[in-house]
């Protein structure tokens, strides 16, 4: 298995040399508009499969397929991958779910990279039949459906599906022989945990919803991260202080959008240690959560050109880059 990873590593590394530089970042903030960007973009081989000129709206989906597509040839078994395919599977169900249910069909809603086929998704739902599904996404599926057809509650809908998600990331990550795995799994779930309850205490939810909310892990306690939530900011924040994530605090002193930037820079420094490993599968985990960060700035910053933001904002929104 190490030959396999070294090769497949050592083609990752050539991947990395085309990631978008700061300097790349520099030259797009000075476009004027989106389309100048995009232009920029099409230079530095963005959207070249497609053979076209793309927009703004289909240059991110094909950037995406193509990244699955490398990864595919990087590995027979891409469930080796699952801790970082399993997100796409929950955002297509849910797609699917809000999608059937309401009637409507909205433009590239469903992500590739997933393990399941989203046109199975989509058949499961409007069949009623989610053991069509495989058990991590039927059960919370049948559950979401139940809750958006009976209540309407979509916020209840996207809370079941997005624990369900990080309970089968953590899974994953336990079950992975690469120890990235499971540090990033425990992360994302400790990260997204401290969102729930920043956002149950601004709005006033109540202890049974936080609980519903919240993902068993490690590194934080959910009774304590409950208890304080309920209290207020200022109890939050104090216990956040003594945890493995205390500049969580100081970002949310500042403002939400630097603690959703802080938990992404967390998360890029966590991958950053595979820059000099070469026999494990952590380079190329590394390598598809950098993509997926670039891109995640790319559509910052096109969005940004779009409604013609001032360029200060635009910048504090932009992630760390893995390069």
């Amino acid at each position: 298995m190490k030959e396999t990873y070294t090769y497949a590593v050592s083609r990752v590394r050539c991947r990395e040399t085309d990631l978008l530089t700061r300097l790349d970042f520099d030259r797009l903030m000075q476009c004027k508009t989106e389309e100048e960007c995009l232009r920029v973009l099409q230079d530095k081989g963005w959207g070249k499969d497609a053979g076209v000129p793309l927009s703004a709206e289909d240059l991110l989906p094909e950037e995406n397929a193509r990244l699955w597509q490398f990864v595919g040839e990087l590995a027979p078994d891409l469930s080796v991958f699952d801790v970082v395919r399993l997100p796409a599977d929950f955002n297509n169900l849910k797609a699917a779910i809000k999608s059937v249910l309401t009637k409507t069909a909205p433009p590239h809603i469903y992500m590739t990279g997933g393990t399941v086929d989203p046109a199975l998704m989509r058949e499961a739902v409007e069949k009623n039949d989610f053991s069509l599904l495989p058990p991590f996404l039927s059960e919370p599926g049948r559950q979401a459906a139940q809750v958006l057809l009976q209540n309407r509650d979509g916020q209840r809908c996207d809370v079941l599906l997005d624990r369900a998600c990080l309970l089968a990331i953590q899974q994953a990550g336990e079950k992975s022989d690469c120890p990235l795995l499971s540090d990033y799994a425990e992360m994302v779930t400790a990260l997204a945990n401290i969102r729930v309850a920043v956002r149950c205490q601004k709005t006033g939810k109540n202890r049974a919803f936080l609980l519903e909310a919240l993902t068993p892990c490690r590194t934080l306690s959910l009774e304590s991260l409950c208890t304080a939530a309920l209290k207020g900011r200022d109890d939050l924040l104090s216990y956040l202080a003594f945890t493995p994530y205390a500049e969580a605090a100081d970002a949310l002193r500042e403002s939400m959008t630097q603690f959703e930037k802080w938990c992404d820079d967390r998360l890029m420094e966590l991958i950053r240690t595979q820059k000099y490993e070469s026999f494990s599968l952590g380079p190329l985990i590394a390598y598809i959560l950098a993509r997926q960060n670039e891109m995640g700035n790319v559509r910052v910053l096109l969005a940004g050109k779009r409604h013609r933001m001032d360029d200060r904002l635009i910048q504090e929104r932009l992630r760390e880059l893995y390069v």
